[in-house]
C-alpha cells in the first residue's frame, strides 16, 4: 500500500502532539513536515519528550515547507489563523482543519459567534463538516474537512440520532457537560494554572459558548426545524476527557433503541446496556465514544450520557479517521488503540 505523506501545521500544541502519537503506529501515514512557528528549529522531542523516540522531521515555519509530495495537511492552528494559511496551500493538497474556522456553513453565523469576518468564504463553500459517522460519504470526496468542536461532538453523538428518529422533544434538551483542561489548548492562561483549576469544578462561557453554534446548525438540520438547546460546560481538574449528561423528554426504551440502531455497526461508538453510565476513564487515550441511557424517575423523561477523549475522538483521532476516508484508506487505520486504564 502506498505511504501517504503528512504535514502537521501547529505541531507544538496538544492536538499536534496527539496527531504525531497516533500517526506513529499508522500503517499508511508518514509525517514528512512539522510546523510550529514559535518552536521552529527545535526537535519534536525537545518540545514533547514523550515523542523523542520517534524519527521525526525538525519543527519549521510554515513557509519553509515544500508541499510538493504532501498528500494531506492537518491544520492544528488557532482559530482565525487557519483561514489565511489554508487558502494559500496548493489546491491539490487535502486538508483536515482542527480549528473552528470552517465548521459553520453560514458565514454570517461565523462572524456573529467569532466576532470577525471570514476571510476565505470560497473555501467555506466546499468544506465538509467532520462528524465522521454522519458525513462519511461527503468526507470521502472532500478536499477540505472541518473538524468538530470536542464539546460539540460529545453532545451531538448523544442527541443527533434521537432528533432524527423523532423520539425526543426538540424543545426540551439540556446539555450539562464536563471537560478536561487540555481542551483549552497549551497556551499559558492564568485561569488554567494548576492552583486555579485543581480541587474544584466551575462552569464557564455560560449561555454563550461558541460550540452552541454547532449545536444550532446540526440539531436543526437533523430535526428539520430550528432547535435551540441549553448548554453549560464545566471545567474539570483533569487533563483529558469529556462527559455530557443530557436531559431530554422522551421514553428511555425508545431512546436506547434509537441509539443502538444508529450506532450498532459503528466501530468507535458503543452504546452501553440500558442503565449503564459511561466514564471518561474508560475512553481515555482512545477514539471511542461510550453512550448510556437511564430512565428518569419522572415518567416520560430520560438522561442520556456520552463520554469521549477530547484530544482523540474529539479532535486528533477524529481528524485521522476523516483523513483515512479522504485518502481511500481503511477508516479505522491507526485508531484501534485500547483506552489507557487506570
Amino acid at each position: 500500500m502506498t505511504t501517504q505523506n503528512i504535514a502537521i501545521l501547529g505541531a507544538s500544541g496538544y492536538t499536534g502532539a496527539e496527531l504525531v502519537r497516533l500517526i506513529a503506529t499508522h500503517p499508511s501515514m508518514r509525517v514528512t513536515a512539522l510546523a510550529a512557528d514559535r518552536k521552529a528549529g527545535l526537535a519534536m522531542g525537545d518540545v514533547f519528550p514523550h515523542l523523542a523516540h520517534l524519527d521525526l522531521p525538525a519543527l519549521v515555519r510554515i513557509e519553509e515547507i515544500d508541499f510538493d509530495g504532501v498528500d494531506l495537511v492537518f491544520c492544528a492552528l488557532p482559530h482565525a489563523t487557519s483561514q489565511s494559511v489554508i487558502k494559500d496551500l496548493p489546491g491539490d493538497v487535502k486538508v483536515v482543519d482542527l480549528s473552528a474556522d470552517f465548521r459553520l456553513r453560514d458565514i454570517a453565523a461565523y462572524e456573529a459567534w467569532y466576532g470577525q469576518p471570514h476571510i476565505a468564504p470560497e473555501l467555506q463553500e466546499e468544506a465538509v463538516y467532520g462528524l465522521t459517522e454522519f458525513y462519511r460519504d461527503d468526507i470521502r470526496v472532500a478536499r477540505l474537512v472541518a473538524g468538530t468542536g470536542c464539546n460539540a461532538a460529545t453532545g451531538m453523538y448523544a442527541i443527533l440520532p434521537l432528533l432524527a428518529a423523532g423520539v425526543i422533544d426538540p424543545d426540551e434538551i439540556i446539555i450539562d457537560l464536563k471537560t478536561g483542561v487540555s481542551g483549552a489548548g497549551r497556551s499559558a492562561k492564568e485561569g488554567l494554572l494548576h492552583s486555579e483549576v485543581s480541587e474544584g469544578v466551575h462552569a464557564y462561557n455560560v449561555a454563550k459558548h461558541r460550540h452552541l453554534a454547532e449545536f444550532d446548525q446540526e440539531f436543526s438540520r437533523a430535526a428539520g426545524r430550528d432547535v435551540l438547546v441549553t448548554f453549560t460546560p464545566h471545567l474539570l481538574p483533569q487533563n483529558r476527557g469529556i462527559l455530557a449528561t443530557v436531559y431530554v423528554r422522551g421514553e428511555a426504551d425508545d431512546i436506547q433503541a434509537a441509539l443502538e440502531a444508529r450506532y450498532g455497526a459503528e466501530p468507535f461508538l458503543h452504546v452501553l446496556p440500558m442503565g449503564g453510565t459511561p466514564a471518561t476513564r474508560h475512553v481515555r487515550g482512545s477514539n471511542l465514544v461510550h453512550l448510556g441511557v437511564v430512565a428518569d424517575r419522572v415518567p416520560g423523561r430520560a438522561i442520556v450520557f456520552a463520554a469521549l477523549d477530547n484530544l482523540t475522538k474529539g479532535s486528533s483521532g477524529q481528524a485521522i479517521q476523516n483523513a483515512n476516508l479522504m485518502l481511500g484508506l481503511e477508516e479505522t487505520a491507526g485508531l484501534m488503540l485500547a483506552p489507557l486504564f487506570p
